[in-house]
């Protein structure tokens, strides 16, 4: 006897009849088709794949390409602001990165989207350094290797202060979350050195920000490079655990 949960079971399966193949799916519902209808319909679907993988692979050297290049100008913007403030000569940029300034506009119709894409380029480099840096020394060395990146993002924010001040005043806001970002980058920093043993726990990711902060506006300039890696090294030293 056939129970009601056999009668409702699905089947597939695929009989030729007079030249005909007729696809059963189910107890009431058949699909026929030609002879040659699946085997094209295969064709055409690996065909269509191959096609994709070949467009694909194509596709990626561009988009390496063009990264590198949008790498390049984000790279010189923020040295050629730096040394020429506001009124840089985009040409220039393009230039200094070594690609045409199609290639520029392409990638930032405005002066304004480059200044803010530099300043948050520099950003992101910044606090990408945390896990990276974590996932290659001790907690101890990863802070103070980011620390110094620290110094390098706030040298490269002071040169590009007039540009910065000017998209500001232009009703950008560049800094949006900025603060947010540096600080949970911190907090991965000292939490790994707190389970490490080798940082107080006492310390906060505020603490050591307004510390980073107070020796950028003392000794950010390039020039004065040497005294803020010492004034790194005595902040560093501040956050040995106790014997």
């Amino acid at each position: 006897m056939t129970t009601e949960r056999g009668q409702r079971r699905w089947t597939a399966r695929w009989r030729a009849s007079a030249g005909w193949e007729t696809c059963a799916v189910g107890p009431t519902l058949e699909v026929e088709a030609s002879p040659l209808s699946h085997y094209k319909w295969r064709r055409l679907h690996l065909s269509t794949l191959e096609d994709r993988r070949t467009q694909l692979a194509a596709e990626r050297p561009r988009r390496a390409d063009a990264q590198r290049n949008r790498d390049k100008i984000l790279n010189a913007a923020v040295r050629i602001f730096g040394e020429d403030g506001l009124d840089a000569h985009l040409e220039r940029i393009a230039k200094e990165a070594g690609v045409g300034s199609g290639t520029l506009y392409r990638n930032f119709p405005t002066r304004e989207s480059l200044i803010e894409a530099a300043y948050r380029n520099e950003l992101a480099k910044l606090c990408d350094a945390a896990p990276a840096l974590l996932a290659t020394m001790p907690p101890r060395e990863a802070l103070r290797a980011w620390m110094g990146r620290f110094i390098d993002y706030a040298t490269a924010k002071l040169g590009m202060a007039d540009a910065l001040r000017a998209l500001v005043e232009s009703g950008v806001n560049p800094y949006a979350q900025s603060h947010e970002m540096m600080l949970a980058a911190l907090e991965s920093l000292l939490d790994a050195g707190t389970t490490a043993g080798t940082i107080r726990s006492d310390i906060t990711a505020a603490d050591m920000f307004a510390a980073l902060t107070g020796i950028a506006l003392a000794s950010g300039k390039p020039e004065q490079r040497s005294q803020a890696e010492r004034l790194l090294d005595l902040t560093l030293d501040g956050l040995r655990v106790g014997d």
